[in-house]
């Protein structure tokens, strides 16, 4: 149990981080928000690769990452975006 959740903190991190570099332009979200969307994205990414039949293949599940990676990148996007509209981040912008 423990372990599953370390794995999901450290996969979510380095997929939130791909998703941060693979994006162009510069996000302004912080740290924890990266590593949430990429357990959000490796969580999401791997149950839709299962239910698409490409979840488990023999080696590395290239599909299922480039899935999860691909969902990271619209929730970092959306949460950017999210980050941008808040008052604070406007007023930091100026």
């Amino acid at each position: 149990m423990i372990g599953t959740i370390i794995w999901a903190i450290i996969a979510g991190a380095i997929i939130g981080s791909l998703a941060r570099l693979l994006m162009p332009g510069r996000q302004n979200i912080s740290v924890w928000a990266t590593i949430g969307v990429g357990i959000a994205a490796a969580l999401i990414g791997g149950v839709l690769a299962t239910w698409l039949g490409v979840g488990t293949t023999e080696g590395v599940d290239w599909i299922r990452h480039l899935i999860q990676v691909a969902l990271a990148i619209l929730f970092v996007a959306i949460a950017a975006r999210l980050s941008a509209n808040r008052p604070e981040a406007r007023r930091a912008a100026r």
